[in-house]
């Protein structure tokens, strides 16, 4: 059983930049195809990017492409977003979720993914 922590969220004016992280524990992350999903308030829960296994491969939503960046550090059992040019739509509560099939064009559903972190909020004001 995987269990995932978010950090790294917090208050950002429009233009700024965060980073997130999520550690993983109780298992090798190695093993996982990773994701970054957000769900604002009243909003369903959406795909924000994904990175493979070795890190080789990225996937990103259009709505993010070109401002965020997801990485691993497999040592460090550690996924990271770095979120740059942020803008007040960007604000929503973030989650890292990890799943046990291959990296693939179902990065996109929540239901492929089979461990989630609790969320960190990302607040950004214009």
């Amino acid at each position: 059983q995987v269990q995932l922590v978010e950090s790294g969220g917090g208050w950002v004016q429009a233009g700024g930049s965060l980073r997130l992280s999520c550690a993983a524990s109780g298992g090798t992350l190695t093993a996982y195809a990773m994701g970054w999903f957000r769900q604002a308030p009243g909003k369903e829960r959406e795909f924000v990017a994904a990175i493979s296994r070795n890190g080789g491969t990225t996937h990103y939503a259009d709505s993010v492409k070109g401002r965020f960046t997801i990485s691993r550090d497999n040592a460090k059992n550690t996924v990271y977003l770095q979120m740059n040019s942020l803008k007040p739509e960007d604000t929503a509560v973030l989650y890292c979720a990890a799943k046990r099939t291959p990296f693939s064009s179902s990065n996109v559903y929540t239901g492929s993914y089979d461990y989630w972190g609790q969320g960190t909020q990302v607040t950004v004001s214009s």
